[in-house]
């Protein structure tokens, strides 16, 4: 697949670097020669200086040859007009821009048959907001995901020093949760995949990955032992875009308090958010986060556009006594600089959006990506089809499947309804079908057996 990435900021980059190893044909354009020269050396991509709406910049790139266009530079109008003129101009291939705004957003009709032609808009403040809000809901978990329309939920937890989870053998797990709508799909040991076998047993600092169905995840974090005391107070550092959206959302449920920097930004959220306590200042100042009495904060939310005071903010709060804190990172390669910090939970903006711009990428019929643990394992959400080939799912049982290892099954969903997976069960036309894989190179096995008919 031929992909024009427009933008080499932190977001396009981490774009082109998951793409190009999935052999696609790259081409990243940016004004900014210096990013571009970065991304050459790190990987094997064409690039185009230039300005990413301009047509002459567009044709230098052969957007008349791509399959899609991924609109991700750093401002919202450059996104939009770059695919307004890739539209009227060209044969136009399917475009995704980022729009962050939330002017823009409030408008949905902007984006409608009539309005923009853009085939998919991502908002990854919004999608940033969103896991951040359901780590909220759900204390006690390090990531969570929505597939089928929230039907189910993968979700993971870390295992603690004596936990109950400690020590415990995959099998044990599936005798206590006893349901084939509940499932351990994979553990992750210092980044690496364990085989999910029922002998494995389960160690401290391991990450445990469960699919189940929405409103199940509740009581199987009790079961687990994993669910932690409700949060109410919350202080969030940073009134920028994310902040801000958290605090709209969370304001009628919770005591919110924001910490903004600045007095321009201050004061224009403070009009906006008539349920939050708006302060004017640094994050990372003790003073003041004494002041507000950290130590009987349930949660603190470093969510700056600076990584550096997001983990000093963050860090600094957990050592003062905050319950639990939460650390935006932009740069992947910070997270290295997290343990020994108190940090409870890590979100990665660039991870959260890549999964929502895969999933248009992906060969088969795939409704949902979530990528994890540092892009080298995906969550899929693909729909079963009878086609011509021998490949596909339909009409056969599910231990006929031949699923490469590293490629769990997590949950069947059929009219809309959540339905066990045994051994016995016959894929049907249509089936909803979430799977965890645990390599990207298992990604086309999946690909193959869910693509729609040709």
């Amino acid at each position: 697949m031929k992909v024009l990435i427009l933008g080499a900021g932190v977001t396009g980059s981490s774009v082109a670097e998951a793409l190009a190893r999935e052999e696609n044909d790259i081409v990243v354009v940016d004004f900014k020669p210096q990013l571009l020269e970065a991304l050459k050396e790190r990987f094997d991509i064409a690039t185009v200086c230039g300005n990413a709406a301009h047509p002459c910049v567009l044709e230098q790139a052969g957007v008349e040859n791509a399959d899609m266009v991924i609109a991700v530079t750093d401002s919202d109008e450059t996104n939009m007009l770059a695919c307004m003129v890739i539209n009227t101009l060209y044969s136009r291939p399917k475009t995704i821009a980022r729009v962050r705004a939330i002017d823009f957003l409030k408008h949905p009709h902007l984006f409608g048959p009539n309005g923009i032609p853009i085939d998919h808009v991502i908002s990854p403040e919004q999608i940033v907001k969103n896991s951040i809000y359901n780590l909220i809901e759900f204390p006690g978990v390090l990531h969570i995901s929505d597939f089928a329309g929230g039907l189910v939920r993968l979700f993971s937890v870390k295992v603690v020093v004596d936990g109950f989870l400690t020590g415990k053998k995959i099998k044990d797990l599936k005798e206590r949760l006893a349901s084939g709508k509940i499932r351990v799909v994979a553990i992750f040991r210092q980044g690496k995949p364990l085989p999910v076998a029922g002998g494995a047993i389960i160690e401290t600092g391991d990450e445990v990955f469960i699919v189940a169905p929405r409103e199940k995840v509740r009581r199987v974090l009790k079961e687990l032992h994993q669910l932690e005391a409700p949060i109410k107070r919350i202080i969030i550092a940073g009134g920028g875009h994310i902040g801000k959206r958290l605090g709209l959302a969370l304001q009628d449920d919770h005591h919110v308090k924001i910490i903004e920097k600045d007095f321009r930004r201050a004061k224009k959220i403070a009009s906006e958010l008539e349920k939050t306590i708006i302060l004017k200042g640094d994050c990372s100042e003790e003073a003041l986060l004494l002041d507000e009495s950290i130590d009987s904060t349930d949660l603190f939310c470093a969510v700056t556009d600076n990584d550096g005071v997001n983990i000093i903010s963050a860090s600094l709060a957990k050592s003062l006594g905050a319950r639990k804190t939460i650390c935006l990172l932009n740069h992947m390669s910070y997270a290295k600089l997290l343990p020994g910090t108190g940090i409870d939970v890590a979100v990665m903006p660039n991870q959260e959006t890549l999964g929502s711009i895969l999933k248009h990428v992906r060969r088969g019929d795939v409704a949902q990506v979530s990528s994890l643990c540092g892009g080298t394992a995906e969550a899929i959400e693909a729909i079963a089809h009878q086609n011509k080939g021998s490949d596909s799912v339909v009409g056969q049982r599910v231990d006929a499947i031949r699923f490469p290892a590293g490629i769990v099954l997590g949950a069947l969903i059929r009219n809309q309804q959540v339905i066990p997976i045994h051994h016995d069960v016959i894929f049907e036309e249509g089936d909803h079908v979430v799977m965890f894989a645990m390599e990207k190179k298992l990604i086309n096995n999946i690909e193959k057996l869910f693509q729609p008919l040709t």
